[in-house]
């Protein structure tokens, strides 16, 4: 029910134009109620009370031109020590025969703007001190020429209008903090994520390099010509790891106003990651069962993730291998991802971004995830994955 409400206090653009220009038109309403009203040619102090409302008029003007959030504190303080002091004036010397039965608008509409200003705006330490005082203006402004019983019924209304004036403008100013709080987690849990997937990444091909360059010394001196190719091999995949990294160090050094990183990695990365895994000549079968390519994109991103550590740790962990499978398949509510290899070298290490931090990425999105040997004797890492993704709260 409010959520539409504050999203419009919050606003900026176009609904701070509306707002600013709603204000004006109130201003020139009361300002034309009053010359109407012969607030300013009675005869309680009419130079006294006009001095008093040009004051706080002129406050108004330099408001809308401040950036930093200290000069509204100043203007609001001076707005609401004029009113007091002409208040106060008034108050000591006023005629209580001549005192006017209808109660000037303009100043009290002026210093609710300004209380506006103030409490949206302002410093949060100095600013409270000066809403007050700018409260005491609007409310003891009717009651300066007498306390009678239209001066108090006016006095109230206008405690009560200044208090949901300042409370608009403070759930406002806590509406905009909120967004920003959550655009700065929104932002670091994509570093985050990207700090993951550098680990990914590059663990991922730099062990490919390793083992190719170890393919080349072991072919060199009985197949000379296969080096060629295989030097080409590791010079596409440190090209490929040079680039992965430049792209995902730009997103973690982006500054706050830079453009979202890119888009995570999808089913077709994953296919090229399969396709370009290779280990001692052996290569990675990859199956897929089901409508894959339906796979929403944070979905796809966490299986291609899983893909490429389970593929990383193959290669330093299971060197001697025959064989390396990956088979993705989608239902209409789950994906799952199983990579299975027949190595029977050591088992990969569950601690730190590896399997153990893999683990954990995928049950905090909501799926379940498995790394553990088979019945034959293989290792099989597997992950299940709802096809809607849930973030942590």
């Amino acid at each position: 029910m409010w959520s539409p409400l504050l999203r419009f206090l919050a606003a900026s653009g176009k609904a701070a134009v509306l707002l600013r220009s709603l204000a004006a038109c109130v201003l020139l309403a009361a300002a034309w109620a009053d010359v109407r009203a012969g607030a300013f040619t009675g005869s309680v102090s009419p130079g006294l009370l006009a001095l008093s409302a040009a004051l706080v008029g002129v406050a108004l003007v330099p408001l809308p031109l401040f950036e930093e959030p200290r000069p509204f504190v100043y203007v609001g303080g001076a707005a609401a020590t004029a009113s007091l002091v002409c208040s106060a004036a008034l108050h000591l010397g006023h005629d209580a025969a001549g005192a006017p039965s209808a109660h000037p608008a303009f100043e009290p509409v002026a210093l609710l703007v300004v209380l506006a200003f103030v409490t949206r705006r302002g410093p949060a330490s100095s600013g409270a001190p000066v809403a007050l005082l700018l409260v005491a203006a609007v409310v003891l402004r009717p009651l300066s020429t007498g306390v009678r019983e239209d001066s108090l019924i006016v006095a109230l209304g206008l405690t009560l209008v200044a208090v949901l004036v300042a409370g608009a403008s403070v759930t406002a100013r806590l509406v905009v903090a909120v967004r920003r709080q959550r655009a700065h987690r929104t932002r670091l849990e994509q570093r985050i994520e990207l700090a993951r997937d550098l680990h990914d990444y590059v663990a991922h091909h730099v062990s490919g390099i390793v083992v190719q360059a170890q393919g080349a010394r072991a072919v060199a001196a009985r197949r000379p010509d296969l080096v060629l190719p295989a030097l080409q091999r590791i010079e596409e995949t440190g090209a490929e790891t040079l680039a992965s990294m430049r792209r995902m160090v730009a997103g973690l050094t982006a500054g706050e106003s830079d453009v979202a990183p890119a888009a995570p990695a999808g089913m077709d990365d994953l296919r090229a990651l399969v396709r370009g895994f290779a280990l001692n000549g052996v290569p990675a079968y990859l199956t897929e069962e089901g409508p894959t390519d339906t796979v929403p994109p944070e979905v796809a991103a966490t299986l291609h993730r899983v893909t490429v550590e389970s593929l990383t740790n193959i290669r330093e962990h299971a060197r001697h291998c025959r064989h390396v499978s990956v088979h993705v398949r989608v239902r209409p509510h789950e994906a799952a991802v199983r990579i299975t290899n027949d190595g029977t070298g050591p088992r990969a290490s569950l601690s730190g971004y590896d399997l153990k931090g893999l683990g954990e990425r995928v049950t905090l999105a909501g799926g379940t995830f498995r790394a553990e040997a088979t019945a034959e004797g293989a290792w099989q890492v597997r992950a299940r994955m709802p096809l809607t993704t849930r973030r942590p709260v």
